[in-house]
Formats: structure tokens, sequence, C-alpha cells
């Protein structure tokens, strides 16, 4: 068979997952008279059978959503937890995940970047201390119209509460028991929440027909504190016959001092792509923000914080990426530039474990930056500097920071960093590079660049923040060669 006659857009297929490429995608190979055809699944895993959609056909492979898993891998063991679609991975062995994350990820970067002897520079494989539980922050949605995984039956005018059916933005799953990803007592305790707010006689939200009350559950986690913040996401409609009051007893009936405080949003934005959290905001309870601490470090986060999702791990990352730091000098008359900060936290690491180096962080979220310093001020930190501007326009408005910077910490988001800014950062002339990031593949795209002006490649550590699913981090050190 000719490749040009295998799928359609559209077409639901059964594939055999005989490899893993990066990202979470399976790969199914199709032999034909052309050679084999590859397949790409997301967030399969080599010797599933799958059922499958395709999404995408090009001439030498196709792409594709994962729709069930028919016959589970020899690698896949039984598990106490429910499957959702944000833990694809959960009945995989945590070594077995890392040692195909590893693989995958040093091939992908090596290619991209055009680093050849990408395990002359490999540097560490970090692993999360926690296998399981290990989120701070979980969403959790409501809708009219449930998926029962069991059947494959769509029920309409139901209250389901849990997590969308995979592929999917207008059913959802109920979460009958603990996922497996974040708090436990939690996610065993939402069962009767459901219950319970199915019983005010109040609708979930009807996405397709945007109408209905309950929209999401929030829940924000201190690790520290052993607390959980919880905002409820409602639409008006209907408003005036929720009591407030009764929910709020509820969850500390069941919940008790586990719970630090209680939002109520309502949110009539009937964009589904819309962030759930904006909207009319009221605290009902306790208080707005949680602490958590990092390398004895205190951070206030609010529900709408930025924070890395794994503390226990992020703390590992950062240790990782400060050592890189540190391998080098910084002079006392030299300043770290920590661009795209977010709440400041490794700058504040960095200025807490340094002897009176300058630490200036760069983000253009306001908030963001008005958290890194408040809690540099709880922290007692001093020599540190937050600035809210977009990085390439700071870059260019502080021609006066030329020659003075010792190393630039860089922690883009997930598309990297546009090329105008990035050289931006090149034209600083900085001796030393040490760059964060959630997404290899940009990362990558980046180290070409840097590689062309002058900087070489010295070490690269990946490190695995999300636990059963495709994601990786990964850390990578540079330093000038050439001026």
């Amino acid at each position: 068979m000719s490749a040009t006659n295998l799928f359609n857009r559209g077409e639901i297929v059964e594939l055999e997952i005989v490899d893993y490429a990066f990202g979470g995608r399976g790969i199914a190979k199709i032999p034909t008279e052309d050679g084999n055809f590859i397949v790409f699944v997301d967030n399969s895993f080599p010797g599933q059978t799958v059922s499958a959609k395709i999404t995408t056909k090009r001439k030498k492979h196709a792409e594709a959503n994962l729709i069930d898993v028919i016959k589970r891998s020899e690698f896949e063991t039984e598990t106490q937890f429910q499957e959702i679609s944000g833990g694809p991975y959960v009945r995989i062995p945590l070594s077995i995940q890392g040692k195909y994350k590893q693989k995958s990820t040093l091939e992908t970067f090596s290619r991209l970047a055009g680093i050849k002897d990408i395990d002359s520079v490999f540097d560490s494989f970090i692993e999360s201390p926690q296998a399981y539980f290990y989120r701070n922050k979980m969403e959790y949605s409501f809708s009219s119209i449930e998926h029962v995984p069991e059947t494959g039956e769509e029920l309409d005018e139901a209250f389901a509460l849990g997590f969308k059916r995979r592929g999917t933005w207008w059913k959802v799953e109920n979460l009958k028991k603990p996922s497996g990803l974040f708090d436990e007592q939690w996610e065993t305790f939402l069962t009767r929440i459901q219950d319970y707010l199915k019983n005010t006689n109040l609708p979930a939200w009807h996405p397709p027909k945007k109408t209905g009350f309950y929209r999401h559950i929030v829940v924000r986690k201190s690790f520290y504190q052993n607390q959980l913040l919880i905002n409820l996401v409602t639409s008006s409609e209907g408003l005036e016959n929720f009591d407030r009051e009764s929910f709020v007893s509820f969850i500390l009936n069941g919940m008790g001092d586990r719970i630090a405080g209680i939002q109520h949003t309502i949110n009539d934005n009937v964009a589904d792509r819309a962030k759930i959290e904006n909207g009319d905001n009221k605290l009902l309870y306790g208080k707005p923000v949680v602490t958590e601490k990092l390398v004895d470090l205190s951070f206030e986060i609010s529900m709408e914080s930025f924070f890395q999702t794994n503390p226990a791990c992020a703390e590992l990352l950062y240790n990782k990426a400060l050592e890189y730091v540190f391998e080098e000098e910084i002079k006392s008359d030299k300043v770290v530039l920590d661009l795209f900060c977010g709440t400041g936290t490794i700058g504040q690491i960095l200025a807490k474990r340094s002897n009176g180096i300058k630490v200036i962080g760069v983000d253009i979220v306001p908030e963001a930056i008005e958290d890194a310093k408040r809690n540099a001020q709880v922290n007692q930190l001093k020599g540190l500097e937050f600035f809210a501007a977009d990085v390439g326009k700071f870059l260019k408005e502080k021609p006066e920071l030329n020659g003075k910077i010792a190393s630039i910490i860089l922690d883009p988001p997930r598309a990297g960093i546009a090329p105008k800014t990035l050289q931006k950062v090149i034209d600083l002339g900085a001796e030393n590079i040490v760059y964060i990031s959630c997404n290899p593949s940009t990362q990558a795209r980046d180290t070409d660049t840097l590689v062309q002006a002058g900087y070489e490649l010295l070490k690269f550590s990946l490190a695995d923040q999300f636990p059963h699913t495709g994601h990786i981090e990964s850390i990578a050190k540079f330093k000038k060669t050439t001026t």
C-alpha cells in the first residue's frame, strides 16, 4: 500500500505503539511500499494498542490524538488511582518514564541544536522527589454533559465534576477517586462536594449552550503549611439561590484546619479559553494566600500567582541552575540578570546564597513583580531589584548594563525567547548564561543561535517536574568563547 492511501484527517484508527518521541508522543509505524509511515499519537506509550483520531496528515507521517488504550503496555501495572487525561502514564513506573523521557529529549535537543555529541555535555537527570501527589495546584471542571469511561456513554442533563474527557472541551469525567497527582485527602473529599453542590439544585455549566451555574473549582496547596486555598468559580445565573455560608460550612466541616481560605469568583465570560479565575472575586473565609518554602525562603502565593507546580522538584532544579551560576567567579562590581523571573524565586535564592551580589529580575507581568518585591521584603533580602517590563525593551533601555553582567539567568515561557530579544541578550556580552526551560525543543532552537553567536554549551541537565506526563524541563549552561 502507498502512504498516500493511508488515513484521512478525522479518521479513527487502531494503532500499535512501538516507540516514544519527545513530548509524550507514542510512535506507530505502518509498513508501505515507500517505507514506514509514522503516526505520532499524543500521550501514548510503547507496547500499547490504541484508538486514535488522525488530526494531521503529511507525506511521510501523521499526527493523532489518543482516544482510548485498547491494550495495555507490558510496562504498565495496576494502579489505585483514577486515570485522567492530565496523567496518562500513571500506570508506568517512574524509572521507565524517566528512561524514555531522557532518551527522546536528548535526541531531539541534539538534532535541533546541532550538538552532535550531546552525551559529552549531559550532566544529570533530576527525578521528582515525590512520584505522586506532587502538584500544588489543580483545576476541576463542572459540566452538565458527563462522559462515562466504563461504557463510553455521553449523558446530558448530568452534574459532572472532575476533568475534561481527553480531546474534548464539552464533557467531563467524574473524579471518583484520587488521580495520584494532587492532594489525596482533597480528591477523596471531592465526591462529597459534588453531591452537596448537586443537591443545591443549581445546574452545572453546559459548555455548548453556555448556560448553567457551577463552572470550576480551583485549588492551590502549600506543602509547607499543609493547607489549601479553594476558589469556586460560577456564573451569576441563579446566584441569588446560592448559599455561600452553607458552602463554606460544608467545606470546613469536611476538611477542617487544612483550609487556609475559600473564595468565590463570578465569571460570566463564555469564551472557552478565557482565564477561569477572572471575574468578581470575594473572599468568603480565611486568607487569600498561602505560604510555601523553598530553600528556607518564604513565598506568599495567591490563587493567581505563578509558582512552580512541583515545589520539591523545583528546589532541585534551582539548586542545579545555581550550581552552574556559582561555578564561575562573580565579582562584587558585577550584576546577575534574572530574565523572565516570574515571582523572582531563583533570584531570591541566589541573593540569599551569594555574598552581596546584585541581582536584577525582569518580567512582563506586573502582578508577578509585585509578588517578587513583597516576598523579598518578607525574606529580608538585600541587593535585589525587580522591574515589570518587557525583557527586550528593558535591555534596550539599560545600555549601562553592558560590560557589568557576570551571568544571565533565562527562564522564558514555553515558546522560548523571541529572536530579537535573544539578540539583545547576546549583545549584552555576558560571560555566562544559565538557561532554564519548560520546553527543551525551543531551548534547542535558542541554543543553536547562542552557539552561532560565540557561546559554547558546557552542561545540560533534565528535571522531571511532571511525573506521569510527557513534560520535561531542562537546564543549560553556556559560556562565551568569542568576542
